[in-house]
């Protein structure tokens, strides 16, 4: 067994793909549209996994646009999403400057958390480990739910 994707349900193709493509970092690697089932699936890659998204089919978002308006809630129900990252601190600063809020802060210099515009709970971790604790992470206080 191994390990293909996540599905998560969006409401906005354009302001998804801003906040995971512009803002997380994350590649479109492929895109179908299904006019039967009247839905469009695009599938998603970080950086490091990009090259092999085709060939060995490496962890993939994919995110699902009905194209009939439905209301989903509760995104953070089946829990999160996780990626490593190079710098913790650099990228929430990059998210911060883009307008995301850094529901939990990287106070221990590990791990942070955002959410998408659809409210999905997003894990950030520190590659290799945790970095020394700074400012002005080390006082930021949780904002929101993540």
């Amino acid at each position: 067994m191994r390990y293909l994707h996540t599905m998560v349900r969006v409401k906005d193709i354009d302001e998804s793909l801003d906040f995971y493509c512009n803002k997380l970092g994350l590649t479109e690697v492929r895109r179908s549209d299904n006019e039967k089932g009247r839905f469009t699936l695009i599938f998603l890659s970080a950086a490091e996994d990009a090259a092999r998204a085709s060939e060995e089919q490496a962890p993939l978002i994919e995110l699902t646009y009905n194209w009939d308006p439905e209301e989903y809630d509760g995104g953070r129900n089946f829990g999160h999403l996780a990626y490593e990252v190079d710098d913790i601190y650099a990228l929430c600063d990059q998210l911060m400057e883009a307008g995301i809020t850094i529901n939990r802060p990287p106070r221990d210099g590990r791990m942070a958390f955002i959410r998408s515009p659809d409210g999905i709970s997003i894990e950030l971790l520190q590659k290799g480990g945790a970095k020394e604790p700074t400012e002005p992470w080390a006082s930021m206080d949780n904002t929101g739910s993540w």
